[in-house]
């Protein structure tokens, strides 16, 4: 059989995402295997041949033939990047509150460009509300100041 032919990256098991990155997959019994993307071509080729040395394939298959064992091909191979059923549940959860949040932000710019009124309304009650805690909290302050100066001056 040929050797198989090094794609654009120039390495196997290794190609070229749109945006620049670089993703790295194996073949095994019949599945494709991600094994993630990474900055450079050069990491990924090395996290395909860690992936290649766990499937103990030929020294020929890999990109990096100088390579001696399976530990040092995980030491040169950048760690994996492991996702799991629960780290796709909390991404789904994660995303679907940004969407609702996004959502609601988008009501509310409508809300305000339709009633003007409410926003100036609304303003001016959160207005009024701070003045009156303000008041309270003075009023309060001074009451038990001069229940404290009086008793202190009956005790004289």
């Amino acid at each position: 059989m040929p050797p198989r032919r090094r794609g654009s990256s120039g390495f196997r098991g290794v190609r070229v995402r749109p945006r620049g990155r670089f993703y790295a997959e194996i073949r095994a019994g019949g599945f494709r295997l991600t094994l993630g993307t990474y900055n450079t071509p050069e990491l990924a080729a090395r996290a395909y041949d860690a992936a290649a040395w766990r499937f103990r394939r030929p020294r020929r298959d890999m990109n990096f033939p100088d390579v001696e064992s399976l530990e040092e091909a995980e030491f040169l191979a950048p760690a994996p990047c492991l996702v799991d059923d629960e780290d796709r549940r909390r991404h789904r959860q994660v995303q679907r509150r940004i969407a609702i949040a996004e959502h609601d932000e988008q009501l509310m710019r409508q809300w305000r460009a339709q009633f003007p009124n409410d926003v100036v309304n609304t303003d001016a009650f959160f207005a009024d509300l701070r003045a009156q805690r303000r008041f309270n909290d003075v009023y309060e302050c001074f009451y038990s100041c001069r229940q404290c100066w009086a008793s202190k001056s009956r005790g004289l």
